[in-house]
């Protein structure tokens, strides 16, 4: 029997864009005989289904359905599409718990902490083989000392904001009198800030999802730049970054790698799939721990359906058991 999808794109951050091209691949790779998707926009202005042959429709959020030609239309469940809030803070899953309707990324409270990078490495941090950097969390409404963090840090650092996305308002800081800067660069996105110890090392990013009961670790991926460092440009502008999947690492280091993504997983409760960015240092030595993001982008050229592609499996395939497993 075919299940009734919503597919909800759009948001309300810098991140609309990258959005909307994720829901485009998905939708393309949804199964026409298993599914009925109604690709969903949430804007500023309201939530709405806009058919074909149609004007708009608005969603009734009450118990989120369409009325469609006099025809309510509701739903088996939700593909979250949406980078940034308010799709991957924990906003919408909380909604959707209420309304007892399951949804394809990780549960509320999961969705809301790994959004903070400073409690996400708080939890992350005792897991064997992995590493943090050295840090200084700031609040913008709290007093905190530059100069005693030049003191407790190293240079060069990065300043990013707590629950940003995409490293919008992040700043590579090689000169402590830059520091002050660059915070203020991250508080125009934040109103938290996390400050890390450069990691010298071999970028790399990988996926993480549970399918058929079990669960996969996707062929890594590493990521080369010319640019200080992966920021919103190298990731979203063709030929800035090299992109190499399945990444050249050694048997006994993919393993490794493996094994602490799958610890990261499951430390942080996650559902659905996710994609862990890591440094590995020196010689493939040690796993240092960057970011989890709950909603990775899923246009064409992205990390998850690159590395879906070097596991040998179609996007159709992935995505119709993505939905078995987190939807039924």
């Amino acid at each position: 029997m075919k299940k009734t999808l919503a597919l909800l794109t759009g948001g309300t951050t810098g991140e609309w864009v990258i959005s909307v091209k994720s829901a485009a691949t998905i939708a393309q790779n949804l199964d026409a005989d298993k599914f009925d998707v109604y690709k969903i926009m949430l804007t500023q202005q309201g939530w709405f289904y806009e058919p074909a042959d149609s004007v708009r429709i608005e969603v009734d959020r009450n118990d989120f359905s369409l009325n469609i030609k006099g025809r309510k239309v509701t739903f088996d469940g939700v593909f979250i599409a949406i980078h940034g809030s308010p799709g991957e803070d924990g906003k919408l899953q909380g909604y959707f718990d209420m309304l007892n309707l399951p949804y394809t990324t990780c549960d509320a409270l999961t969705s809301a902490i790994t959004m903070n990078k400073a409690y996400t490495k708080a939890i992350v941090k005792d897991i064997e083989n992995l590493h943090v950097a050295k840090s200084a969390q700031i609040f913008k409404n709290i007093p905190y000392s530059v100069e005693q963090i030049k003191k407790d840090l190293k240079v060069p650092y990065f300043v990013k904001p707590n629950s940003g996305g995409s490293s919008i308002g992040m700043s590579k800081v090689k000169h402590g009198a830059d520091l002050e800067k660059a915070i203020e660069k991250a508080f125009k996105e934040d109103n938290q800030l996390l400050i890390e110890e450069f990691i010298s090392g071999r970028e790399f990013t990988v996926g993480v999802v549970k399918l058929d009961g079990k669960l996969v670790v996707l062929p890594a991926t590493e990521v080369e730049t010319a640019k200080e460092f992966f920021d919103f440009e190298a990731k979203y502008t063709p030929g800035v970054a090299t992109e190499t999947t399945p990444a050249a690492i050694r048997p006994e280091t993919k393993a490794r790698v493996e094994q602490i993504a799958k610890d990261v997983y499951l430390n942080l409760n996650c559902s659905g799939v996710v994609r862990i960015d890591f440094i590995l240092t020196e010689d493939e030595g040690d796993f240092y721990f960057i970011e989890v993001n709950t909603i990775p982008g899923q246009t064409a050229t992205s990390f998850i359906p690159q590395q879906v592609a070097a596991m040998g499996m179609k996007l159709n395939d992935f995505y119709t058991k993505l939905v078995k497993e987190t939807i039924g």
